[in-house]
């Protein structure tokens, strides 16, 4: 595992979208669909905003790795446990982001109970 640089963590968490793909069975990426990101401090997080069952998210807990594309970066990161940061931290985050660029309607599917369960935090791998 590596570590963000400081450049990286502003460009992804300003960033107003992330494109993530997960590691498939034969070592290749999935095509890459469009999410949103939430910095807290030197991390970054995603949720799976449609659920348990979301095809990229299913894949990233099975395999644990994947690649990241937002603000100019390009990584390949793995998908962590996210349970060691407060996830009302995560939601204030998210809404501190999206919530003057984005309808409340769609901010509510990546906060909240129901997704605290569904988030992960990504690390930069080499």
């Amino acid at each position: 595992m590596s570590t963000w640089t400081s450049d990286e963590l502003d460009r992804i968490g300003g960033a107003e979208e992330l494109r993530v793909s997960s590691r498939r069975r034969d070592g290749s990426f999935s095509k890459p669909i469009i999410i949103w990101v939430a910095r807290v401090g030197d991390d970054l997080f995603v949720r799976s905003a449609y659920g348990p069952d979301n095809p990229w998210y299913v894949n990233a807990l099975a395999r644990g790795r994947g690649r990241i594309s937002a603000g100019g970066v390009e990584r390949e990161v793995d998908f962590a446990d996210a349970s060691g940061t407060d996830p009302e931290t995560i939601d204030d985050e998210y809404h501190a982001k999206y919530d003057p660029i984005s309808s409340p309607r769609i901010v509510a599917t990546v906060v909240g109970e129901r997704v605290h369960p569904l988030t992960l935090r990504l690390d930069a791998r080499d």
